[in-house]
């Protein structure tokens, strides 16, 4: 008997799989435990393998098509056996890039002033341009009247606005002529925004597409769902610091120095630094170590530190576990194993999920100070600027000395301004005298 093979949720939040190749092809043998296809869900690449053994009868999907969780993709079976799955349907737009090379450059060099803005239903028409002529007539009823107020539903008047369509072109099959939602679909599929508008003037002597749509990757959906879980619920405030850095500047050079000529594993980075020091003083302040989970808050004895990689198309927060057990050199190769992994798209599930405070650095990217977005359910991320040389007082006497700006995001259901404050209170001191770190 023929065994169907569905799109499996491979991450505890993946919605929707990109079958991105197929291992196995039609025809060929399959034991349990094989790999039939790489998916790409939300946050890596993962193997979608069988559960059954036998013959790949049927790939229902093509390679490149995003699929929700549970949807038939593949049949397994006995070879010759009778399929009555569906033909495998061609990649959808996510399966690559779409050039819009007949679309001119805009010109450029219009004079600044312009009209006034367009109406609500024109407002995707670029100033000074027109509709694109209104599609024929669709539609079983009778014609709508020419001249006058034209009868139509007010769902169909709304879809006309977002379609561009015409109303006095559409016959309408409601009562009295009126204008309803199947005329509208009759009358053609939805247009987008762009073929609404006329093509600009092109610019003399241009060249080349005036733009690319670019898909959404399934990591770059889950980034844009994830902000709008937190930016829009999430009460945030801001605690900003600036620290002192000589002393642990000092402390990684004898690091570096100590480790020449011998096989003490990778450089120990400032990073590595930062997330010990944060992990200890999480340590101290376990009101910053939990998560909001609607009904409780829950306060972890365990510190999990989630560090922010970017990646081809988006970032994703590697977890280092118990880091506040671990020594500088166990953080340092643990955290370049995940980030070399993170940017192959090889990540396991429970190696991205389950932090308990977040470290995003951009320091190595020259930006002094930027504030980060909680990932949630975590209460708390530290955004880590670059250490810079400036002149301050120190000692009672101007001094060019290492600075390092630290911002603090909170989420003020968990975390009150004191005790986010008294938090970068000890961190800061860590940080300022590294000693502290080990005792």
């Amino acid at each position: 008997m023929a065994t169907n093979v569905v799109m499996e949720a491979l991450s505890p939040t993946m919605e929707e799989g990109r079958l991105v190749e197929w291992k196995k092809q039609e025809g060929e043998p399959v034991a349990v435990g094989d790999v039939l296809a790489e998916v790409e869900t939300d946050k890596a690449v993962m193997e979608l393998v069988a559960r059954a053994g036998g013959t790949l009868l049927k790939q229902v999907v093509a390679a490149g098509t995003t699929v929700p969780v549970s949807q038939l993709v593949a049949v397994i079976g006995a070879p010759g056996e009778a399929v009555s799955a569906p033909a495998a349907p061609a990649p959808k737009a996510t399966a690559a890039p779409e050039t819009q090379a007949t679309q001119p450059t805009p010109d450029r060099s219009r004079p600044v002033s312009m009209p006034p803005a367009p109406a609500a239903s024109q407002a995707t028409e670029a100033p000074g341009t027109s509709r694109a002529p209104a599609p024929a007539p669709a539609g079983n009823g009778q014609p709508a009247p020419s001249g006058g107020r034209v009868k139509a539903s007010p769902l169909a008047k709304r879809m006309a606005a977002e379609r561009g369509i015409d109303l006095g072109a559409v016959s309408g099959s409601g009562p009295e002529g009126r204008v309803v939602a199947r005329d509208l679909a009759q009358a053609g599929a939805p247009q987008s925004a762009a073929a609404t508008v006329r093509a600009p003037t092109p610019m003399p002597g241009a060249t080349g597409p005036a733009y690319t749509d670019t898909p959404l990757t399934q990591i770059r959906k889950t980034i844009a769902k994830r902000l709008a879980q937190s930016i829009g619920p999430i009460p945030t405030f801001y605690l900003t610091t600036e620290v002192d850095m000589e002393r642990a500047w000092e402390a990684r050079e004898a690091l570096l120095e100590s480790a020449k000529g011998t096989d003490g594993g990778p450089k120990v980075s400032f990073n590595d630094l930062i997330i010990k020091a944060v992990a200890l003083a999480l340590r101290q302040h376990p009101a910053c170590n939990a998560w909001w989970q609607d009904d409780r808050i829950r306060y972890w004895n365990d510190v999990h530190i989630s560090m922010a990689v970017a990646i081809e198309d988006g970032l994703i927060t590697p977890v280092i576990r118990h880091a506040d057990r671990k020594s500088l050199r166990e953080i340092s190769t643990e955290a370049r194993d995940l980030a070399g992994r993170a940017r192959e798209r090889r990540l396991a599930p429970e190696e991205y999920t389950g932090g308990t405070f977040s470290i995003s650095n951009l320091g190595m990217l020259d930006i002094d100070e930027f504030t980060a977005v909680i990932n949630p359910p975590e209460a708390g991320i530290l955004a880590v600027g670059r250490i810079v040389p400036k002149p301050v007082a120190h000692d009672g006497a101007v001094a060019v000395r290492r600075r390092m700006r630290l911002t603090m995001s909170c989420d003020h259901r968990v975390i009150d301004g004191a005790t986010g404050a008294r938090f970068l209170q000890t961190l800061t001191g860590m940080l300022e005298n590294p000693l502290r770190m080990v005792y």
